[in-house]
């Protein structure tokens, strides 16, 4: 983020928080999220907005129910449930899913979702109450160095020398990194997502369903479905730089963009194809390469840290990437 807190990214994810993972380390990220979701309120007194709705996965062939299969594996590696659904099963979870092609699922009860905005209050309660300083509205110009190690960061108004530096820029990661010469590869693309009319009598505690395959997912919001895509093409933003003036900023909705996925979901979820649209919503968010996060210590500055590129999972896994880069700052 940048300026306020939330003001980048934060504000308009959809909060989704997920624990079927692809690797050891992103399952236990994801893990402690759910961990710290649950604690949080608690410590700070602040409610993060979480919702245990569960989540189903669902796979149209058998590679994506292969590979299901083994991120669930991941999951009960790592005590967390996950659970294999028939078609039949998902079909009485999830009514309103045309079960055409689905060969079948994985289930994950303790996933759900979170308000971002009230996880990200939470955070910083909880940082300022163990002493962490949080300043808004004041912009880091440079990283300084000496010697080939981090040593502090100069500012539009004045010069704070630090122990360690950390770049978590988000979308604007790689241009801070790009002054020191780390490079952190990642750029901002256009995410979509929209939001239906109200729809009688639709359950409350809906599990968030996602369909790799389609490049969707959906959530129950408020009596309202959301629901998301992942463009097969990627579609980037901000080529000639971020805007300056960026602060809480929507981007053109365009429809050709999304009419492929929007198909899918369509014929996934039919009600769609009678139900009118509220909220047609495009924002950006940056991306890794590879999908990977962009995490530890630049290669030729000391104690000039990165975490970024987390690809759209930062509600869900930007708390257990945070503690896993602090026990790397600290323990080595």
């Amino acid at each position: 983020e940048r300026k306020q807190l939330t003001s980048g990214t934060t504000w308009h994810a959809a909060g989704l928080v997920g624990q079927l993972q692809g690797s050891h380390s992103t399952t236990a990220f994801a893990k402690y999220g759910i961990e710290l979701l649950q604690e949080i309120e608690a410590e700070t007194g602040q409610n993060p907005g979480y919702r245990r709705s569960g989540s189903i996965s669902i796979a149209v062939n058998d590679e994506r129910m292969a590979e299901l299969k083994r991120k669930a594996d991941f999951a009960s590696f790592f005590g967390i449930e996950a659970h294999y659904l028939t078609n039949s099963e998902i079909s009485e979870r999830w009514p309103l899913m045309n079960p055409e092609g689905v060969l079948g699922g994985i289930h994950m009860p303790s996933d759900g979702s979170a308000n971002p905005v009230d996880l990200t209050t939470a955070l910083a309660k909880g940082a300022r109450m163990r002493g962490a300083k949080i300043l808004e509205n004041i912009k880091v110009e440079e990283v300084l160095t000496r010697n080939n190690k981090a040593i502090g960061v100069r500012t539009d108004q004045g010069t704070i020398s630090a122990d360690v530096v950390v770049n978590c820029g988000g979308m604007w990661a790689r241009e801070l990194g790009r002054q020191n010469g780390v490079g952190v590869p990642l750029h901002a693309c256009e995410h979509y997502y929209l939001v239906t009319e109200a729809i009688d009598n639709l359950p409350s505690d809906l599990p968030v369903l996602r369909s790799y395959c389609d490049g969707t997912y959906w959530k129950e919001d408020a009596g309202k479905l959301l629901f998301g895509f992942a463009h097969f093409q990627a579609r980037p933003w901000g080529m000639e730089g971020i805007p300056e003036s960026f602060e809480f900023d929507s981007l053109p909705f365009i429809e050709d963009d999304v009419m492929e996925v929007l198909e899918l979901a369509m014929n996934r979820v039919p009600l769609l194809q009678e139900t009118g649209i509220r909220t047609f919503f495009n924002g950006p968010e940056s991306y890794s390469f590879d999908g990977r996060f962009i995490l530890g210590q630049a290669p030729d500055i000391r104690n000039y840290f990165v975490l970024a590129g987390v690809n759209s999972t930062g509600i869900q896994s930007g708390s257990g990437a945070g503690r896993a880069l602090a026990q790397w700052i600290i323990d080595g």
